[in-house]
Formats: structure tokens, sequence, C-alpha cells
């Protein structure tokens, strides 16, 4: 079971670069420019991947441009995953945004807005 763990890990980590790379390099949408993979989930079966992402705008419209061009690309992204990675069946992908950095930035200004008003 420990080896399924690690495996699991180790794969997580590998579609997490190599879709920052496609991202980077094979997709040329320039709905999704400025969209990190922040962190990937795979099942236990290694059927499912689960791709957590941020953005740099904060804006609605570039949320859900970001999310549309990613569904756009999914299938260019999973092919070219496929032939990048050494596993029998690659796992389909869902994107999901990752909105804990701006919640981490959110709790930054707060505590920014508590010591401004403590001088």
């Amino acid at each position: 079971m420990a080896q399924q763990n690690f495996r699991v890990g180790r794969l997580e980590q590998e579609i997490q670069r190599e879709v920052n790379d496609i991202l980077l390099k094979r997709v040329r949408d320039p709905r999704v420019q400025g969209v990190t993979v922040t962190g990937v989930e795979v099942t236990g079966d290694l059927q499912q991947a689960t791709v957590y992402y941020s953005l740099l705008s904060d804006l609605a419209s570039d949320n859900k441009k970001a999310a549309e061009g990613l569904d756009a690309a999914t299938g260019l992204i999973r092919k070219e995953l496929g032939s990048r990675l050494s596993i029998y069946k690659t796992p389909e992908l869902t994107f999901k945004k990752d909105d804990s950095i701006q919640y981490g930035n959110h709790i930054d200004d707060l505590i920014r807005q508590l010591e401004q008003s403590d001088k």
C-alpha cells in the first residue's frame, strides 16, 4: 500500500510539472495566460486527476475566461500528458480554481490593516 501512495504522490508531482509546461509552451489560448498549476490530486486508481490552478487576476471575468480556456484545452493537455508520462492510461483531467492563495492574501491584508490601526 505504501508503494501505491508513493506512486500516486510521484504521479501528482509529475502531472503538475508537465501541465505547467504544457500551458506555457503548447497551449496558445490567451485565456490561460497567467494560469499556474498549484497542485494535483489523483485518485487511488489513477483514473481521475483534479488539477488546482491559480490566476494572477482577481477579476471574475478573467477567472471565467481562464476556466473556459482550460476546458477548451483539456483534450490537448491530456493528449500531450499521455505522450509525456510513462503510465498505462492517462487520467481524466478536471480543473479547479485554487482559492487558497487569494485567501492567504486576504489574511495578509487583514493583518496589515490591524498593524496600521495600532500605529
